[in-house]
This record gives structure tokens, sequence and C-alpha cells, in this order.
């Protein structure tokens, strides 16, 4: 969160699960558009938090298996553990703040949610502890429950208080779920919420019995990812128009103020339609991209040659259609001073960290005239680079 010096336009919190992952999609096209319009539009002034019920482990293996972005901020294991940036560097106050944290207050507005918990008498109640009896045969489910509710809802109201302390408190938070233990996301002040099309009977309960009069919560219409971008455009929270649902990439204009991360996914989008052959093989598209750079820019290959950007350009057009049919995605990542490109080729993930130099011309707006690429650690590339273009 150090990258940025004010507070963020917006912070997203999503589960990821059945809410910014759809597992029902293979394509993971709506995860796909959320990637696009996050790096377009999003990536350079806000926060973007994954808060998930997943172990270190099974996060790490839903990232293998799931083209998601690198979030600022990483919830997990039911809010247990807060962690930040690519090294996911742990915060140490929020576990001393599990070492030592009792709120009365939340405790009974939480507990108060279970008809299965029956107080025990006030003799047994203390200033720092609420006794309950519940049916053995229920005790496990509810303890299981209340406990997720209790943690998710302290790892946002946390991190809120913290980014408030350091003058960075978000413009806007929008809360993004799917199930029951998400609810309580939509219970920290000021937050809006959007419950996935797809949300689950015990979450639509929770929003009839609670929130049904709360503007700031909705229950979007679109499955997952879609329903988070549909939400960022009915709270007006800023720009909804994923550059993946423009369907001519000449037609894709940035906005006024200049914005490099508009000109590099809306390349390497235009890339992956050239390669599955979504788009005509047309000179008018090449002639645009030769147009958006400079006559002697250059292109450096991850293998450390060197040829220019015209060249590379020109070479696009042997490729067109070369993926069609096949499983071929190519998304950006950290779209910021430094820029991460990854595509994958039939379930073979390839990456590598490109710097990009633009310069601003007088009418022309930004123009490429440097592109240096070298492999990602993460890139699973072996000795033959040959197959891969830009």
């Amino acid at each position: 969160m150090e990258r940025l010096t004010s507070s963020a336009r917006l912070m997203i919190v999503s589960d990821l699960d059945h809410t910014m992952v759809d597992h029902h999609d293979p394509e993971n096209l709506s995860l796909l558009r959320f990637n696009s319009l996050w790096e377009h539009a999003y990536r350079r002034d806000s926060l973007l938090v994954f808060s998930t019920g997943r172990s270190p482990t099974l996060y790490k293996e839903l990232r293998k298996e799931k083209p998601l972005l690198t979030p600022d901020v990483t919830i997990m294991s039911v809010g247990t553990e807060i962690t930040y940036g690519n090294s996911m560097l742990p915060d140490h106050g929020w576990v001393d703040t599990l070492n030592n944290k009792w709120d009365l207050r939340v405790v009974k507005e939480e507990t108060g949610n279970f008809s299965e918990l029956t107080l025990q008498a006030e003799t047994e109640q203390r200033p720092h502890k609420v006794s309950f009896y519940v049916d053995k045969s229920k005790a496990h489910q509810v303890t299981k429950e209340l406990s997720q509710r209790l943690e998710k809802r302290g790892a946002l109201a946390y991190l809120l208080k913290k980014l408030k302390s350091e003058g960075k408190l978000p413009v806007n938070t929008l809360a993004c779920g799917d199930s029951g233990n998400d609810a309580e996301l939509f219970s920290v002040p000021d937050v809006y919420g959007v419950m996935v099309s797809n949300a689950q009977e015990e979450l639509l309960k929770w929003h009839a019995e609670n929130a049904k009069d709360n503007p700031k919560v909705i229950h979007a219409k679109e499955r997952c990812a879609g329903g988070i971008i549909q939400a960022v455009g009915e709270f007006k929270l800023g720009p909804n128009l994923s550059p993946r649902d423009v369907s001519d990439f000449l037609e894709c204009k940035a906005d006024e103020n200049v914005n490099p991360g508009h000109e590099v996914v809306k390349f390497f989008l235009f890339y992956e339609r050239w390669r599955r052959g979504e788009v005509e093989n047309s000179e008018a598209y090449l002639a645009s991209l030769k147009a958006s750079c400079l006559h002697d820019g250059v292109f450096v290959h991850p293998s450390g040659a060197e040829k220019s950007l015209v060249d590379t350009i020109d070479e696009l057009r042997k490729y067109h259609g070369d993926k069609q049919g096949k499983k071929f995605r190519v998304w950006v990542d950290q779209v910021l001073a430094t820029e991460r490109s990854w595509d994958m080729d039939n379930d073979e993930r390839r990456g590598c960290t490109t710097a990009v130099k633009f310069t601003a011309k007088e009418g022309e707006g930004l123009v490429w005239e440097r592109v240096e690429q070298t492999w990602s650690e993460e890139s699973k590339l072996k000795k033959d680079d040959s197959s891969w273009i830009i």
C-alpha cells in the first residue's frame, strides 16, 4: 500500500471462490474482464484486496490455476492473516490485535444472529467473557460460523482504521461476496456492498432481514466478477466499461488524462485477439499500431535480441489466427512503473516483466519508444523461447 501517497480512489475487497473467481467459467471470461478494467482504469490509484477463507497454501494454488491479479492486500484463513504486496509481507500489527482484541458489543451483536445459542446465567457473564448454552449436535457448526463472522468483520475494519491513521482512507470501498460469511463485510459502516447473482441463499436471507432498505448493498444480476463490474457502475464508483467489452480495439479510447495503463492493456488485448483470429486480418490494425510507435522505436525480446518495434508489428502478420480454437489468453498484471504480462497457451503459463518507455507527442498522445521484456521467475518457459512473440 506504500505505493499510494494519498487516499485510494477506490478499494475493492472481494472474496475469491464464487465471487471474483467463477469455477463454472472454464474460460475465466468474467475474471479477465475485471482484470483488464482494473489495470486500465484503477491500478494506478486504487487498492485491490482479496479476502478468502483459503489458507496461504490453498490461495497460492488458486493463483496457479486462475488468471488472478496481484492484490495490494491479501486477507486469508477467514480473516486471521493479512499480508501485503507481491512478497505477502505479514501484518504483525494484526497479529497483535488478534492476540489482544476483545469487543463485547460486537460479540453480543454477532452471537445474537444465532438462535441456537442461549445465554447462561448473569453470574456467568463477565466483562471479557460471554457464555452460552448450545446443543452439542450444533456446537461445531455454530462455532465455525461465528468465528468466521467475527474475524472477517474485524479484518476489514482493522484495514480501514489503519489506512485512516495513515491519512489514506479510501474515497470509496466496495465489498463483494457470495456467502453468509461475507455478510459481515457489508456490516462495516460507509462500505458499499455487492452480492453477486450466484450468491448463496444464506446471504440473500441475511440481506432480506438486515439490509433490504440499505441502498449501499445490492444483489447483482451478473455472476461473480461480472457482478463486481456491475456494482462499480451502479454505485458510480468510477469507469465500468472493461476494454474486453469493446469489440473494436481502434474504438477503445483512453480517458482525457494521459494513461499509459490504457495503452498497455489495449495492446495486449489486441495481441490476444489477433492470435485467436477474433479480429480481422486487416492492414488498418497494423497501421494503427505502427502509427503509435516512434519510427526508431526498439523492442527487446526476453532472449535479449533487439529489433525495431515496427518490424515486430509487421511480424505479427504471419501469426494471425494461429491460436484459433485453442486455450490461449493474455492478461497484464500490476501496470505501474513496472508491469508484468502473462499468456496462457493450453494450460502452460508463461510470463515476463515488461518495461515500456512512452513519449508524449502533442496532438498524438503517447507513442511507444522502447519495449523491453525479461522472463519472470514464475515463468514455466524452459529453454525454447522462440514461440514468444511479444
